[in-house]
């Protein structure tokens, strides 16, 4: 079966927008994935294709209604999970992705306006996902982002099959830095364990790398890593001594 992402949004214009490029454009081209992408206001049931009505209680905005969107799954195509896109949703990360990535891929609704009727959400048991703690003027941009990451790794999608293992997430660690041609730029120079030739001096050096930059930047992700290596018993670069321990 082909990884299908069907996306429901009021603005279809705004797909296939990136993913009509570069990598993922390309797997699409060769039929690794397919997008699929439907209207909801062709489901709407008046001649103004409402999809929108006021809140109930009051308040700014508009709320988009249950019974089109409601309409709008039911023609999803059967044996997707569905999720909608939503500030309030499990925060996406490389774990979901990979989840995703190795199913049959997944529906995609795009809230605008104030959202959903909660009603449908609650009837249809969908999750919700978030890009992160912030807000969108949609869930369109969060969808790209997702599909994205989940095409990304399609077998056959990347031309360098180790890259995944290697970049940044996929140990539970931010990605080491990268360097190349020249040697010596404006005054800086490569460091010089990367054009040793030492293949496991280098490979230590990146996973050192690697460690320092989540403690620094991401001091959450660090200490995910260190639990899970604790309970795992996995060895663990420590960037003091110079060499590997297991915890």
């Amino acid at each position: 079966m082909t990884w299908t992402a069907h996306v429901l949004t009021i603005l279809p214009e705004m797909f296939p927008g990136p993913l009509g490029h570069s990598l993922a454009g390309r797997a699409a081209a060769r039929g690794d994935w397919r997008l699929e992408v439907s209207d909801i206001r062709a489901f709407a049931q008046d001649r103004h294709r409402s999809v929108d009505d006021t809140p109930c209680g009051g308040g700014p905005g508009m709320v988009m209604r249950p019974d089109v969107v409601d309409a709008a799954l039911a023609a999803a195509p059967p044996g997707l999970p569905a999720f909608y896109m939503s500030p309030r949703g499990r925060r996406i990360d490389q774990a979901l992705v990979r989840e995703l990535a190795a199913g049959p891929g997944a529906t995609l609704l795009c809230g605008r306006f104030e959202g959903v009727d909660q009603r449908v959400l609650d009837a249809r048991g969908i999750a919700e996902l978030s890009l992160g703690d912030f807000v969108l003027s949609g869930g369109e941009p969060a969808a790209i982002a997702l599909v994205d990451a989940c095409v990304r790794l399609l077998p056959g999608v990347m031309g360098e099959a180790l890259s995944a293992d290697e970049e940044s997430f996929a140990d539970g660690l931010l990605e080491y830095p990268h360097y190349t041609r020249p040697a010596t730029w404006a005054g800086r120079a490569v460091p010089e364990v990367l054009v040793s030739g030492h293949h496991e001096k280098i490979r230590a050096w990146r996973r050192a790398e690697a460690e320092r930059l989540t403690r620094e930047r991401r001091p959450d992700l660090w200490n995910l890593y260190v639990a899970r290596a604790a309970r795992g018993g996995r060895a663990a670069w420590n960037t003091t001594a110079g060499k590997e321990t297991t915890p």
